[in-house]
C-alpha cells in the first residue's frame, strides 16, 4: 500500500514477521545515516535488541521513554532533543519510532521539529497505532488543556506493520485498537463492518488481523490523500473523537484508553443525533452492540457534562464559535455537520 501526496509518497508494509527483515527495509530507504530508535520501556525490551542487530551497518542509539500517555509531553520532547544533541544528530540523521501511538506521536513530533525536521519511519507495535496513528503524518504532544494540542503535520519515510507484534499486547490494548477499526467501518466501509459482525470476537479478529488492518488503513489512506491537512474529508476520521477526547482529558490521560473513549464517544454522539433524526433509527444500538461484542464500553461514569464541554472548547477541532461533528447517514456513510460550539451540550446529556 502506498500513500501518495503532492509533496511526498511512502510505502506502508503490512506483513507478518516483517520485523525479521527490517534491516533490508531501512537500507532501501536510508544510506549513511545515524539512527536513534525511540521506544518505550515496555516495547524496547521485546523488540529493541532484534532491531539494533539488524542495523549493524548504521551507528545506532536508543531512548526508551516511560510507557503511557504521560510521555506525550513537551517535557519529554525536550528530553529527546537533548538526547539527540548529546549524540550529535544533524539534519542528515533519522529516527525510528518503535512502539504504540504515544511513541509514534512523540517521536514523529520530535523528528519534525528537531533542527526543523529530520527523517523518520514508523514501526507501530500496537493495533491502535497500526490502523490509525502511524500513517497520515499527524504528530503531537498533549498539553494540560487538551489532547494533541501541540503538533505538526510531518509524513514518515515509510511505515512497517508486523501483525505478529499484537500477540504481545494485553487484551486492553487490542480492544482500544478495535475501536478505531469499528470507526473505520462505520464511516466508510460497509464490508469492513460486515467482517466485524461475522468474526466471533477478539481472538478471531487477531487471526485475521492482516486483512482487517489493510481494510482499516485503506479508509484512512483515502481521506488522507484527499485532505492531508485536515480541513475537509479527513475530519470524517474524528467520528467519536470530539466527546472521546473530552472524556480522556477530564479523566486524566491514561485513566481511560483512547480507544475506550472513542467507543463511548461514538455511542454518545449517535444517541442525540438519532433522537434529532440526524442519524437513522436504530444505528446507536448497532454501534453499541458492536462495541460490546469486542469488550468496549458504551458509557462512562461519572458523567460530567460541564467538564466535558469545557474540554471540548479547548479541542483543536473547534473552529471559532463553531464545531464540526461527524454523524452517519448509515453504516459506511459519514458526513460533517457544523454546529454552534454551545450546541455540543445537547450531545452531552446523559441517559438519552
Amino acid at each position: 500500500m502506498e500513500i501518495v501526496l503532492p509533496d511526498k509518497s511512502y510505502q506502508i508494509i503490512v506483513k507478518r514477521h516483517a520485523l525479521d527483515s527490517v534491516g533490508e527495509w531501512i537500507a532501501s530507504l536510508w544510506k549513511n545515516k545515524k539512527i536513534a530508535i525511540i521506544s518505550d520501556e515496555n516495547v524496547y525490551p521485546i523488540y529493541g535488541k532484534k532491531l539494533q542487530q539488524q542495523l549493524a551497518d548504521y551507528e545506532v542509539c536508543h531512548y526508551a521513554v516511560p510507557a503511557g500517555e504521560s510521555s506525550k509531553s513537551l517535557d519529554m520532547a525536550t528530553t529527546l532533543y537533548e538526547f539527540l544533541a548529546d549524540h550529535q544528530f544533524t539534519r542528515s540523521d533519522a529516527l525510528i519510532a518503535l512502539g504504540g501511538g504515544v511513541v509514534g506521536d512523540l517521536a514523529g513530533f520530535v523528528a519534525s521539529t528537531y533542527m526543523r525536521g529530520i527523517a523518520f519511519v514508523q514501526i507501530p507495535t500496537s493495533l491502535l497505532a497500526q490502523v490509525d496513528s502511524s500513517i497520515g503524518g499527524k504528530t503531537a504532544v498533549n498539553s494540560s488543556k487538551a489532547k494533541n494540542m501541540i503538533g505538526t503535520f510531518a509524513q514518515p519515510d515509510g511505515v512497517l506493520i508486523d501483525p505478529e507484534t499484537l500477540n504481545t499486547l494485553p487484551e486492553l490494548r487490542v480492544r482500544e485498537g478495535i475501536a478505531e477499526i469499528i470507526k473505520c467501518g462505520a464511516i466508510s466501509d460497509v464490508s469492513l463492518w460486515k467482517d466485524l459482525e461475522k468474526l466471533t470476537g477478539i481472538q478471531d479478529l487477531l487471526a485475521h488481523s492482516e486483512a482487517i488492518i489493510l481494510k482499516a488503513l485503506q479508509v484512512k489512506k483515502t481521506v488522507v490523500e484527499e485532505d492531508e491537512f485536515d480541513n475537509g474529508a479527513r475530519l470524517l476520521l474524528n467520528f467519536g473523537h470530539t466527546i472521546g477526547h473530552a472524556i480522556e482529558n477530564t479523566a486524566g490521560y491514561g485513566k481511560i484508553s483512547h480507544g475506550e473513549a472513542v467507543a463511548i464517544g461514538m455511542v454518545k454522539i449517535s444517541q442525540t443525533a438519532e433522537m434529532n433524526q440526524q442519524m437513522p433509527a436504530g444505528i446507536t444500538k448497532r454501534i453499541s452492540t458492536m462495541n460490546q461484542k469486542y469488550g468496549l464500553p458504551i458509557n462512562y461514569q461519572p458523567w460530567e457534562a460541564e467538564k466535558f464541554y469545557t474540554a471540548i472548547t479547548h479541542d483543536k477541532k473547534a473552529r471559532g464559535d463553531n464545531l464540526n461533528i461527524i454523524l452517519l447517514k448509515d453504516i459506511g456513510q459519514a458526513y460533517i455537520q457544523k454546529i454552534k460550539l454551545t450546541d455540543i451540550k445537547d450531545y452531552l446529556i446523559e441517559g438519552k
